[in-house]
């Protein structure tokens, strides 16, 4: 979702993981938090199998962060949001 809250970049998976995690990262740090306080990542997402073709785009900023959170990756049929292919769930602790 946009800061406007509406959703961005329908049909393109690397975008909205990319978006999900810099509004995750932003919430945190809203919290005086940031990545690497994980303890916890679900990972929800309507299409695994293009999930994991962009799985590097997760990785990539967890590890550039130092953040290695349990994680669960589910597949779902839908999310709330039609155009929303993708949805993080995050638990941490400072």
């Amino acid at each position: 979702m946009g800061g406007d809250g509406k959703p961005q970049h329908a049909d393109d998976m690397a975008a909205q993981l990319a978006l999900s995690l810099e509004n995750l990262e932003a919430v945190l740090g809203e919290a005086g938090m940031s990545l690497a306080d994980l303890v916890r990542l679900n990972v929800y997402t309507t299409d695994v199998d293009r999930l994991f073709e962009h799985y590097g785009v997760l990785a990539a900023r967890l590890g550039g962060a130092g953040a290695a959170p349990s994680t669960t990756m589910l597949g779902v049929t839908r999310l709330a949001i039609p155009d929303l292919m993708v949805e993080l769930e995050g638990t941490a602790v400072a």
